[in-house]
């Protein structure tokens, strides 16, 4: 069962079967109408030897002496021609009257008899006929004695033949024995030949296995190339495209190890720092003491953004996504209620929030995981943001989705950092980052609530001058 599944198994019996099929066609083919052409020269020949018998017997005055003497007439010249006619056919040879009765029968059995059927009668009305029983293996034909000469041309007896297709039969089976010996040759040629083309036709499709069990294997990490057809190319571009994207999801995930792993090594040799020197140091005075352990609670609580950031991000996987839980939510109510909560952290940087909506927004969403995109946009904005500057919040809809538009009037994104802000632990500024307390990991998040919600993101900013993020998710939640 495994073998017919293979394509090159089913090319072979394609391949076999194309061939075969015109091999026994043209037998049959042959054969068939080599029998009927010799049937046809068959009946042609008798019929042109029986109008001349005919002839002969009206020249002869052959019907008229038998039908006036009482007995037969013996005329050597005739019965021998109708002998010769007989042995040559292997056939028999009766002159039928214009009463019906038979005056000659080269088999000497119904000479005196009647002899009446459809083609004698057919025959007397002038028209020749001629019937060939492959089943019983004989050839009648009949041929009207009319006299050319009489103006009136009319018939004045029927010859009847009947001769035997044994000379033909066997002719036959001898062109069909040879014809089928030709076939089985032909059919080996065939074989051979369907085995030969399926295994190179299936050769690219085995370099292209054997490639892909050497990068499974690591053995290699290249792209592959079969050009050898169209479809074994549109195979090795597919592949070698999921090669590129394996490669990059292993960098990233390499990157992303390194990056967690410096993330969360910095605040920890800090605090080493820290309490080491505290330790050193047993006589340092209280006020020393006291800036160390801010520092060293600075560095726990950016520990703690980095950790409930990743948390965060952990969630976000496809197992969470089949885990959301959707529900209607007045976007409108929602966002102003984060706004309240983030209006502390805006103040200390004296950034003004204003809340902006174009009409009530009610969506089908994971109210838990638009807060969160709310806050992080929200939240870099205000972070990102200058002195004395604002963050402005739209809120809009149309009958199919709704939007969420965060600009800010802040220090911007270069044009070139802006194919990868949402990558995780990107830092456009990584000191400044640092500073005012960013991971890195805010926009991951921001983007992957969006997908969960079958939704879109965008950007555009100028630097020194501002971003303006803009969030698009259906009113109705889509099931993935």
């Amino acid at each position: 069962m495994v073998r017919m599944r293979s394509l090159r198994a089913r090319l072979f019996f394609i391949l076999l079967i194309v061939g075969i099929l015109p091999c026994v066609a043209t037998r049959y083919a042959i054969v068939s109408n080599y029998q009927e052409r010799a049937v046809e020269r068959r009946i042609n020949t008798i019929q042109t030897q029986m109008r001349i018998v005919s002839n002969h017997l009206l020249s002869n005055d052959y019907m008229t002496a038998m039908l006036e003497q009482s007995s037969p007439r013996t005329d050597k010249v005739i019965d021998a021609e109708l002998e010769m006619l007989s042995n040559i056919y292997e056939g028999r040879v009766m002159i039928i009257a214009g009463n019906f009765h038979v005056i000659r029968d080269t088999y000497a059995i119904h000479e005196g008899k009647t002899m009446i059927s459809e083609e004698v009668i057919r025959c007397f009305s002038g028209e020749s006929t001629s019937y060939y029983d492959a089943e019983h293996g004989y050839i009648e034909l009949t041929v009207p004695i009319v006299d050319t000469t009489d103006e009136k041309s009319e018939v004045q007896g029927v010859l009847l033949t009947s001769v035997s297709d044994d000379s033909i039969v066997n002719m036959t089976q001898i062109l069909n024995r040879n014809a089928w010996l030709l076939e089985m040759m032909m059919i080996l040629v065939m074989f051979a030949l369907s085995l030969f083309l399926s295994a190179m036709l299936v050769r690219p499709l085995d370099r292209i296995t054997t490639a892909i069990k050497e990068v499974r294997a690591g053995y290699s990490n290249d792209p592959i190339s079969v050009p050898d057809y169209a479809e074994t190319v549109h195979i090795v571009d597919a592949f070698n495209d999921l090669l590129s994207r394996m490669s990059a999801v292993d960098q990233s995930r390499e990157e992303f190890v390194a990056n967690v792993s410096h993330e969360l090594k910095t605040p920890m040799t800090s605090i080493k720092v820290l309490s080491d020197t505290l330790l050193a140091t047993p006589d340092a005075p209280r006020e020393l003491y006291e800036e160390f352990l801010q520092d060293i609670a600075s560095e726990v609580d950016r520990e703690n953004r980095v950790i409930t950031d990743l948390l965060a991000l952990v969630k976000m996987d496809d197992k969470a996504a089949q885990e959301i839980r959707p529900a209607q939510v007045n976007i409108n109510e929602l966002t102003e209620l984060t706004l309240k909560r983030l209006r502390p952290i805006a103040r200390k940087k004296d950034v003004e929030l204003i809340l902006e909506s174009a009409r009530e927004v009610t969506a089908e969403v994971d109210e838990v995981r638009i807060t969160l995109l709310i806050t992080n946009l929200v939240e870099n904005a205000i972070k990102y943001n200058k002195e004395h500057g604002e963050v402005h919040v739209l809120i809009d809809a149309d009958h199919q989705a709704f939007s969420v538009t965060v600009s800010d009037t802040g220090i911007g994104i270069p044009e070139d950092s802006l194919p990868f802000i949402y990558d995780r632990f990107y830092r456009v500024d990584k000191s400044h980052s640092r500073e005012i307390g960013g991971t890195g990991l805010g926009l991951a998040i921001c983007r992957s609530v969006v997908l969960m919600h079958r939704g879109s993101i965008s950007v555009s900013s100028t630097e020194g001058e501002g971003s303006v993020f803009r969030v698009e998710i259906p009113l109705n939640f889509v099931q993935g």
